[in-house]
């Protein structure tokens, strides 16, 4: 969409809600054994008050987010949508590798579905664990329509409580358009620590607003309110646990510009999967960082009767915090543990300690061999300049990546801004090899990854989706939709 349509459709917006992950999923029509039917609608919903905001925003069948969907590896989904948002909309169901046609976005793998309008996606949704679903028309993921998707491996470790959270933030429109033209004055909090941590390299030499924008990667917006699952602490539904019991939390950054850091008061996390694929070896830590749109699998037991807060340390209140509790039956009245407010010292998961980093690598092929580069450069988003841009260009002109089916790809990023960010690939599973220079052990697999304020990343991944145009972009909603967006062809 173009900054000025953006614009024209912008509505008032405050806070996003979601369906809590110890509900029950959607329910779904089984038209056959391997086959389920859902019906999702998106349109018009005041958002309630125990989100810390009350106003207009979007949602899918009265849920925001919309209702938790959850299939079986190897069904297929038949997802009927009904656009009755007030404009046109389509449904992008990030991290699946699926047919081109049935990608969600606009203008490039279908046409914007019309208000009053339908359109049916189908297809096998994999590969296993956390996706989730979203518009692909901005600002209509910042109004709330969004949802998590988990697609079942039966044949991984199960946990006693499972539970799906989502981490969503209330964007002040006004703001958030102020931003999309070039012109914003808000800043963020950083948690304390951060920028000390080993691996979270363009911070050198940088002054400490600059560090401060970097770290925040979303103070180019004002938010009215911060949500774990559609409620600000202490709305949050508490998640009631037994002592000795195993807990696996698949959360989801549905931001549409913020990194979360992320604790639990008393615990630490086991993390297992990022973006819903397991890793090569899992890794114990004190704290997330989880950037827009990324997905971490976090596990831990419960070894002592007791009530802990889980909760993000990027909010910019104390009011209503961004926490949810987690409690065993016996301490409904105890007053909950909160963890600390600083991560100075705290073990937190970066792509170099979970993927392992080594010093620069060396050799004409230091990542492995490939038969298609590309190095790009991403820029702009200088104060008053609403551009973000791919080697030095916007959307629709920044550079394409040309494939063949088979074709090995290794893409080298390079960022030249002062603000971090997270690059999705459509239609594909990418492996993260380098960050910062460094080599990465154990490559990370993912969708989405972070790449850092002054820094840069490399990625590999091997074209086998099926043929069409797959989308590359930044998932900070202001920068992709002021031009940071490119895509991956097959020839």
């Amino acid at each position: 969409m173009r900054r000025r349509d953006f614009l024209h459709h912008s509505v008032s917006l405050g806070a996003a809600a979601m369906s809590f992950g110890l509900l029950p999923p959607m329910p779904a029509r089984a038209a056959g054994r391997d086959v389920i039917e859902v019906t999702l609608e998106g349109r018009p919903f005041r958002y309630p008050a125990r989100t810390g905001a009350d106003f207009l925003g979007l949602a899918y069948n009265g849920q925001l987010p919309g209702p938790l969907l959850r299939v079986r590896h190897g069904q297929t989904l038949r997802a009927r949508y009904l656009n009755r948002t007030g404009s046109p909309s389509t449904i992008h169901w990030h991290g699946m590798i699926l047919p081109n046609d049935m990608d969600g976005v606009p203008g490039v793998t279908q046409p914007p579905i019309p208000d009053g309008g339908e359109f049916t996606y189908t297809f096998r949704p994999g590969p296993p664990g956390l996706r989730w679903y979203h518009s692909h028309v901005e600002p209509q993921t910042a109004l709330g329509l969004f949802g998590a998707f988990v697609v079942e491996d039966p044949s991984e470790e199960r946990a006693d409580v499972e539970v799906v959270l989502v981490l969503h933030d209330v964007p002040d429109m006004r703001s958030f358009r102020a931003a999309a033209a070039g012109k914003s004055t808000a800043s963020m909090n950083v948690p304390p620590g951060v920028g000390a941590m080993p691996g979270m390299a363009g911070m050198a030499g940088m002054g400490a607003r600059a560090a401060r924008h970097t770290m925040a990667m979303g103070d180019e917006v004002r938010y009215l309110a911060h949500c774990v699952s559609g409620a600000a602490y202490p709305h949050t539904r508490p998640i009631i646990v037994k002592v000795g019991q195993t807990v696996r939390l698949r959360i989801l950054n549905a931001s549409p510009t913020l990194t979360h850091y992320l604790r639990l008061a008393g615990h630490r996390l086991r993390v297992t999967h990022s973006d819903g694929n397991p890793l090569a070896r899992a890794l114990t830590v004190d704290a997330l960082r989880i950037g827009v749109a990324e997905r971490y699998d976090a596990w831990f037991e419960v070894t002592r009767p007791g009530a802990w807060l889980l909760e993000s340390l990027m909010a910019d209140t104390r009011d209503e915090r961004q926490s949810v509790l987690i409690r065993t039956a016996d301490a409904a009245r105890l007053e909950p543990e909160s963890p600390a407010a600083s991560l100075e010292g705290a073990v937190m998961l970066t792509y170099a300690r979970a993927g392992e980093g080594t010093p620069e690598p060396h050799g004409p092929e230091p990542f492995g061999p490939a038969d298609v580069r590309a190095a790009l450069e991403l820029g702009g988003g200088a104060r008053g300049d609403p551009h973000w841009s791919i080697d030095g260009k916007v959307w629709p002109h920044t550079p394409k990546i040309s494939v063949r089916r088979g074709d090995r790809v290794l893409i080298h990023f390079r960022n030249s801004t002062g603000m971090t960010h997270p690059m999705h690939l459509h239609g594909h599973v990418f492996e993260l090899v380098g960050i910062n220079g460094q080599r990465l052990r154990y490559p990370l697999p993912k969708d989405t990854a972070l790449v850092p304020a002054g820094g840069s990343a490399t990625w590999r991944f091997l074209a086998d989706s099926p043929p069409g145009r797959w989308l590359l972009h930044c998932h900070n909603a202001v920068h992709m939709m002021d031009g940071m967006v490119t895509e991956v062809d097959y020839l």
